[in-house]
């Protein structure tokens, strides 16, 4: 049996990293370093909300310049990896088989258009620059509770002993309205909301992190809106069978933005 692949949640930051050097994109260059090269990954990211849950179902992946008001060079980058239809495919049948038939996850869509948006391509960029390694992307279907995205992961939990890595995509603070200039201190209330997160996420603290926006102290705040944090329940819920988590990169930039990235599942 092949040993499990860790799975990894990744602060994504500004669409600027895909052209910028800084202590994120070194991360993201130097963590491939760590695990065998994968045979594919699968990205789930804060910036496609879709629902019925859909697959990307291509031979090679087309990229959204997904963003606005950026330097004219962004927009002619590219990222020519494969896609990989076999892998969709395969993700479908896990998710069948889930519950004897998908119960709670309903249908799902074969996407054969949408290309893969930046809070995928920009990471994946400085993890495989040869864009050599196929990229499946699902989406997260808008409204579903952060307990649902962890059994999502649950049932995507196989693929890591096929060689695959879970790459979730979003950011564990964001408020746009609070970003400042890209040297800026973070905020006290940023600082304490990426604390309550690190804590509960090594402790797998679930019952605390499904409602965090009740429970982390300045919760609505950190996140208005959902998306850019719960990516992580799927990285989490594919590592549920180890438990173990760790912070393999942090910091801030933009005053509020957190860089925080954690890894799920690694054995030691």
């Amino acid at each position: 049996m092949n040993p499990s692949l860790p799975t990894l949640f990744v602060g994504h930051g500004s669409p600027m990293q895909a052209v910028e050097t800084s202590t994120t994109t070194r991360f993201f260059a130097e963590w491939p370093d760590t695990i065998p090269l994968p045979q594919a990954v699968l990205v789930i990211s804060a910036h496609w909300l879709d629902t019925p849950l859909s697959i990307t179902h291509w031979d090679a992946c087309p990229i959204l310049h997904d963003f606005y008001g950026f330097p004219e060079a962004l927009y002619r980058l590219d990222y020519p990896a494969p896609g990989s239809p076999k892998m969709a495919e395969r993700v479908v049948s896990l998710l069948e088989a889930e519950s004897g038939g998908m119960d709670g996850f309903g249908p799902v869509n074969l996407e054969r258009e949408r290309g893969l948006d930046h809070g995928a391509w920009v990471p994946l960029r400085h993890m495989f620059p040869q864009a050599n390694v196929p990229v499946v992307q699902v989406s997260m279907p808008a409204g579903w509770h952060p307990e649902k995205l962890y059994r999502l992961g649950l049932a995507l939990a196989p693929l890591r002993q096929e060689g695959v890595v879970i790459l979730a995509s979003g950011s564990a603070t964001h408020n746009l309205k609070c970003i400042s200039s890209a040297e800026a201190p973070p905020p006290q209330w940023a600082v304490v909301f990426d604390e309550w997160l690190r804590e509960k996420t090594t402790r797998w603290e679930l019952h605390e992190l499904f409602e965090f926006w009740v429970n982390a102290p300045h919760g609505t705040q950190a996140h208005p809106t959902s998306e850019h944090l719960t990516p992580l329940f799927v990285a989490m819920g594919a590592a549920h069978e180890g438990r173990n988590a760790r912070v393999v990169h942090d910091g801030f930039s933009f005053g509020c933005l957190s860089n925080l990235c954690l890894e799920f599942g690694r054995h030691p």
